[in-house]
């Protein structure tokens, strides 16, 4: 599912580098979490839905590739996002 413009930018202010950063991993990582949580809510009530489940999936993979990089390359803001975001508990 979508997420709505104003959340979009909500989360986008949350995980920003800087004002106008809104491609960096973090960035990134919230948007994707705010998709794979919508769609988490879609499945509950249309648990058939095979072709949205794909593209789940591929959300999901593509959000870990992206926290792999992060864990590589800056310890320190991978274990804060995954923090505030509420990932790998």
């Amino acid at each position: 599912m979508t997420i709505s413009a104003a959340k979009k930018i909500e989360t986008i202010k949350g995980g920003a580098r800087h004002e106008k950063d809104t491609g960096s991993p973090e960035v990134q990582v919230s948007i994707l979490t705010e998709r794979i949580t919508g769609l988490q809510e879609h499945f509950r009530t249309h648990a058939k839905d095979h072709a949205s489940r794909r593209g789940l999936l591929l959300m999901v993979g593509q959000r870990n590739r992206l926290l792999k990089y992060l864990a590589r390359t800056d310890r320190s803001v991978y274990q804060d996002l995954i923090k505030r975001l509420g990932l790998r508990k």
